[in-house]
């Protein structure tokens, strides 16, 4: 309004027979401005009655048109065009405001930003369109750990068994992701991060966090912010900023904050009194009552979470990339053994023969095994389940002719074993009799044949004896403590002192002159 004082106010005071020596000193309006408006009055033998007939513009314009002509000569502002293009990423009041002057073409001037600005917020305020102010599409995800948590049963022993809940928001939409998980590892905290994300379909700017340990290292007051590793790699594979929220700050992050009380209603109470077994079925509950928790209408706005999404912020993410991001563990300087292979988890996975004898690094993920030499990969594997054990992942290239044959190795170890001596041909005959997979037994065979080239043949064989008579059997730790340790040095001089003792001189009959019957 161009009038700056309460002119309704001054008009009423007027009324009452109220000086305007007293108006002006107790209501801070200058003498010169309350004698205009009483001449005024005078002159449109104004009826202070029908006062609240006229809203305070038209009142300001109707005592002062000299100062609401002025306005005139101002660009007129499309507010409700300047709040719809607010809400697209990147979109600020300067950037709207500079294309406001470009684009007056009319002879009229445009107002100045700061005016701008105020018109701008009250527009909003008349509106009630804060909630599109504080959030853009597609900007930002908050995540959480629900504090409540849910359980289901065992049959077989009746264990109850704790499941949490990860909760993510999309602050704009309010659309919402939750997920029950056996644990708050940092395995699983990534796997449901890729899962929110392939959930919505699409990545966000930032993903805003708590300061959980499986996921912020460091959160300094002042200084740089220190995230995991794995969650660093995580944010840098989906191209978005992992922000942690300032520590006991929860109003940054308030929107996934509300989403974790709404779902101890809509999921964990509407299902505490439903019994479940197994974590698939609970886990099968919770994404149902999610679909409703975000087809269900909004209290206080137009449309449901899902129909917000769908409309205006699915379309606003940034597309994923070709490939999910995959949690992996590395495992470095794992030896290639003898039969070409390396151990993984007390499974065997096949290098190439060129590398046998070498070290080795492996990286291990949810669905594959990976070589590298000296940072070069040299070998790509399906990972075997956790619950498979012995099993052999070989590639027949990786193998040399020699060793493709597999009953050829089996049986030149055995022969091998054969010379050194019976004790270590029984010994190697165990191995592989105790062996699920015969391949399994070529590695412990030969560490064992190996010990003669250490040692000797004559020290192993007797090694062989002394292992068999205590393990039904030896493996190479056993043997190689005895030899370690001379036991069969022991052991053979203890033999010969028995067989003295057992050996004498005997004299027959005749030295005594008698004859043997």
């Amino acid at each position: 309004m161009a009038v700056k004082f309460n002119l309704r106010l001054c008009l009423q005071l007027m009324d009452q027979g109220i000086s305007l020596n007293t108006i002006s000193k107790q209501y801070h309006i200058s003498k010169h401005t309350s004698s205009k408006v009483k001449r005024r009055k005078e002159e449109l033998e104004f009826d202070t009655a029908k006062l609240e007939c006229y809203s305070d513009t038209e009142l300001g314009k109707l005592f002062f048109p000299n100062l609401y002509e002025s306005e005139d000569i101002y660009a007129p502002i499309d507010y409700e065009y300047i709040h719809n293009e607010l809400s697209k990423p990147g979109v600020t009041l300067k950037l709207l405001w500079n294309e406001y002057c470009i684009k007056i073409n009319d002879g009229k001037y445009p107002v100045s930003y700061s005016k701008f600005c105020r018109g701008y917020t009250e527009h909003v305020q008349n509106h009630n369109y804060t909630n599109h102010i504080q959030h853009k599409p597609g900007i930002r995800t908050e995540v959480d750990w629900s504090g409540p948590t849910m359980h289901y049963t065992v049959p077989s022993t009746g264990e109850v068994v704790k499941v949490y809940l990860f909760v993510a928001t999309l602050p704009f939409s309010q659309y919402s992701y939750v997920e029950a998980t056996k644990d708050m590892k940092m395995d699983t905290w990534i796997n449901c991060n890729r899962h929110m994300f392939e959930y919505f379909g699409g990545s966000t700017v930032r993903v805003v966090c708590d300061n959980l340990k499986t996921g912020v290292v460091m959160h300094p007051k002042n200084g740089e912010i220190i995230l995991t590793d794995t969650y660093s790699d995580f944010g840098n594979h989906y191209m978005t900023a992992i922000m942690p929220a300032q520590v006991r700050k929860p109003k940054q992050k308030a929107s996934v904050e509300g989403t974790v009380g709404k779902i101890a209603t809509v999921i964990i109470a509407s299902l505490r009194n439903r019994e479940f077994n197994s974590f698939e079925e609970l886990y099968k509950a919770v994404r149902e009552r999610l679909e409703v928790f975000n087809s269900t209408p909004f209290q206080k706005r137009d449309g449901s979470r899902k129909e917000v999404f769908e409309e205006v912020e699915k379309k606003t993410l940034r597309p994923l990339p070709e490939f999910p991001f995959e949690v992996c563990h590395w495992f470095y300087s794992r030896k290639v053994q003898l039969n070409c292979h390396i151990a993984y988890k007390k499974n065997w996975y096949s290098v190439p023969y060129e590398y046998v004898g070498k070290m080795v690094d492996i990286k291990v993920t949810e669905t594959t095994l990976t070589t590298y030499y000296q940072n070069k990969r040299i070998n790509v594997h399906k990972v075997f389940p956790d619950y498979v054990k012995n099993r052999y992942s070989t590639y027949d290239h990786d193998m040399p002719e020699s060793v493709k044959v597999t009953e050829w190795d089996d049986e030149r170890i055995k022969k091998w074993a054969s010379k050194i001596g019976p004790y270590t041909r029984k010994v190697i005959d165990n191995i592989f009799l105790t062996s699920i997979v015969k391949e399994q037994g070529y590695n412990p065979a030969l560490s064992v044949l190996h010990l003669s080239d250490k040692y000797s043949k004559e020290r192993l064989e007797i090694s062989c004896q002394i292992a068999l008579s205590k393990y039904p059997s030896p493996r190479y730790k056993h043997l190689n403590a005895i030899l370690a340790n001379n036991q069969d040095r022991q052991n053979l001089q203890e033999n010969m002192k028995k067989e003295e003792k057992a050996t004498g001189h005997l004299r027959g009959p005749e030295f005594y002159g008698g004859r043997s019957k």
